[in-house]
């Protein structure tokens, strides 16, 4: 396990769910915690300190928890990616691949203008295909991903091969699933 700003100790790590041999690493605690919140915020802050950018992106609906006070800290725009049918303008979307099935999520046609140079953060790196199908949204629209910021990653899983090319940063690692 690899912990750059001390949060480990804040998550809840739940054995055997949803199923046994699945250690679930729970982040509810993480911001239940003043100083586990301020600690996960203070890092993904500092990750960019050097990343030149301009919008935020998130998906629905932890990567909003922690990229909404990263784009407000740092002056930043910020886009929701939704799952399908929540976004009232007209949309552009993207179906990824689930353990069991498929999930499709969307972001408005209008939210990235071509030359924005995009930052996405979410809480939780596994198997990486949310944030593959956000990707693929996002240059389709002329939207350049600068860096992906997750709190935390389950190694594991490699979720980072799907996301080669890209500068992938997590807070802290996990290196099971």
């Amino acid at each position: 396990m690899q912990d750059r700003c001390g949060i480990d100790q804040y998550v809840r790590s739940i054995p055997d769910f949803p199923e046994p041999g699945i250690i679930f690493r729970d982040i509810t605690s993480v911001i239940q915690s003043p100083e586990g919140l301020k600690k996960s915020i203070d890092g993904m802050i500092e990750s960019l300190k050097d990343v030149d950018f301009n919008v935020v992106l998130g998906p629905e609906s932890r990567g909003f928890i922690f990229g909404m006070p990263v784009a407000y800290a740092l002056n930043k725009g910020f886009v929701p990616v939704r799952k399908k049918g929540k976004l009232p303008c007209e949309t552009i979307e993207k179906e990824y691949a689930l353990e069991y099935g498929t999930a499709v999520v969307e972001i408005h046609k209008d939210a990235i203008k071509p030359g924005d140079k995009v930052v996405i953060i979410d809480d939780l790196i596994a198997t990486g295909g949310t944030i593959e199908a956000i990707i693929e949204m996002v240059e389709s629209l002329g939207g350049e991903v600068v860096k992906i910021q997750f709190l935390m990653e389950l190694a594991g899983l490699k979720g980072r091969e799907k996301l080669k090319g890209y500068e992938v940063d997590s807070l802290l690692i996990y290196d099971g699933k």
